[in-house]
């Protein structure tokens, strides 16, 4: 029999009733198909009617589908991810590196509401006066933009990879999934390693470590089977919990921080800890704006802009500052209290055992910090086996059950072998989801407001997944290997420091965030101008 596309009316408790594109390639009995892949989606389909779970995955959900969500819930959303015992990890790094508490905190602040503004973009004309000279465009023409990569969801209906397909074009596209899987495949498994530490504190001991990650990481598959909705019902209120408990540990802990300490390093080394410390809190907030999308399409197309912007900016600068700057606050407090400081040894879990009175209390309060992990990794395995769809067409014809179970491995693996090595693990991981996060933003800011006009009518929405009507490539492509070589040149990390990096200080100074946005700028306009030129498209 011929391949053919059926129209499945597919219900969708978020959306109502909606026409959804289901390719079937195998031949049909009685309705049915036939074939393991085709078989397994159309159940997936029916248990997911029957459970009211979302089953749209990876197509757009247009306009006339939508239901109004909460908007709260944007910052919830947030909220709920980031305050955990991730971000109070975080936070330790300022000291590890030799920077004072007054210090690490001033950095904190700004590098998170920095990362912050590349996931809702809050962009002033002016910032693009030079770039819209050089594409021939009137700066006058294009509009303030305000939370930009957070109100393509609403705008588009589309997920945050298959809208960087209007711009990095539809193949190269196929990057950025893929290092989206890998973000939150390492987000997961830091999680995971934080809550098996904490597990294995509250069990003394008797419990290891590499099985308090799996238990963890499992609870948080169970889940992410629940489907966006499911996610988002989770998170909308699992925030609470962890704002009581890290205010129960400000109270315990916040004492003890040690306000008169000096920082170990100065001059150019100083500096060079400092644009380092920077890059990685910046690259833990920014690595959000390539799922942002993932999670808004539901809202309606003419949800308020500002609305957009403050709840998501709000809801991930105050959480993530919450988790690190207690931290920050605790770390500093170790060289003084020797007792903190062999608990530390020995894992995040067992110094926040020492920390609280009375200990079976602090043994609680770990368990609850374990619960409040899971709303980042339900985000994550969601967001991450969206993107492993999007990788590519024939990768959409694997469920998506099937790309969360294989996301949920790779994290058990990732979270098993760097459980012991957890800051290491965090300094090599965070700055890294920041520099390709630049690059990213840069060029679907670029081609959203000096190629596209800032108007989404100058989409084509509907052609989101047709090779044939999506740019070819070759600016996209070859502007993000360019920002690539800015990174190259300004990282420092433990296992490479940049030619440019080794410059300042003795250990270097992470400066590819901002070698990839010059870099990722000056490439991007004029190949794209030639390719609309030559090519068309």
């Amino acid at each position: 029999m011929e391949s053919r596309t059926l129209a499945q009316d597919v219900k969708d408790t978020n959306c109502g009733s909606v026409e959804r594109e289901v390719p079937v390639d195998e031949p049909q009995v009685y309705g049915k198909p036939l074939g393991f892949w085709a078989r397994f989606r159309y159940y997936e389909d029916l248990i997911d009617r029957k459970l009211g779970i979302e089953s749209q995955s990876t197509e757009r959900v247009p306009p006339e589908a939508r239901q109004l969500p909460n908007q709260l819930v944007m910052g919830f959303m947030w909220a709920s991810a980031t305050m955990n015992l991730s971000t109070l990890v975080v936070g330790f790094l300022g000291n590890d590196i030799g920077l004072s508490l007054t210090q690490s905190i001033l950095i904190t602040i700004f590098a998170t509401l920095l990362g912050s503004a590349v996931t809702v973009s809050s962009l002033y004309n002016p910032l693009w006066s030079g770039v819209q000279t050089v594409a021939g465009l009137d700066a006058n023409k294009l509009p303030v933009v305000k939370g930009w990569c957070a109100t393509l969801g609403p705008g588009t209906g589309l997920r945050q990879v298959a809208i960087s397909r209007y711009s990095l074009g539809f193949y190269p596209s196929s990057i950025i999934a893929a290092l989206n899987v890998v973000a939150q495949i390492g987000w997961a498994s830091i999680s995971c390693i934080t809550g098996g530490l904490a597990l294995s504190a509250v069990s003394d001991g008797s419990l290891s470590s590499a099985v308090g990650v799996i238990i963890v990481a499992s609870i948080s598959l169970g889940f992410s089977f629940v489907g966006l909705k499911g996610v988002l019902a989770y998170e909308r209120y699992a925030w609470i919990l962890s704002f009581v408990v890290f205010m129960v540990m400000y109270g315990e802990a916040g004492p003890q921080a040690n306000l008169n300490a000096l920082p170990t390093v100065s001059g150019s080394t100083q500096t060079g800890v400092i644009l380092t410390l920077c890059g990685i809190i910046y690259g833990s907030t920014a690595s959000w704006s390539s799922i942002v999308s993932d999670l808004y399409v539901h809202y309606p197309v003419n949800t308020s802009k500002v609305k957009i912007f403050c709840y998501t900016t709000i809801g991930i600068t105050i959480p993530t500052c919450t988790g690190m700057l207690l931290g920050c606050c605790i770390s500093s407090a170790l060289s003084n209290n020797r007792e903190w400081s062999d608990a530390y040894s020995n894992g995040i879990g067992e110094l926040v055992k020492v920390t609280i009175y009375p200990r079976g209390f602090a043994k609680f309060i770990l368990v609850l910090l374990v619960l409040s992990g899971i709303g980042m990794n339900c985000i994550a395995l969601y967001a991450a086996s969206i993107s492993a769809q999007l990788f590519a067409k024939p990768f959409q014809l694997v469920p998506r059950t099937i790309w969360t179970l294989i996301v949920f491995v790779c994290i058990l693996l990732l979270g098993i072998a760097g459980r012991d090595r957890l800051l290491v693990v965090l300094t090599n991981f965070l700055s890294p989801m920041g520099y390709w996060n630049t690059s990213f933003f840069v060029i679907l800011a670029a081609e959203h407001y000096l190629f596209r006009g800032g108007n989404l009518a100058n989409y084509d929405l509907d052609a989101w997944n047709t090779p044939a009507k999506m740019p070819i490539g070759v600016a996209g492509l070859m502007a993000y290997l360019c920002g690539a070589a800015g990174w190259i040149l300004g990282m420092a990390q433990t296992y490479y420091v940049g030619a440019l990096a080794k410059l300042i200080g003795d250990r270097g100074g992470d400066i590819a965030n901002e070698l990839a946005l010059v870099f990722t700028t000056i490439s991007y306009i004029p190949l794209r101008k030639l390719e609309l030129k030559y090519i068309g498209r």
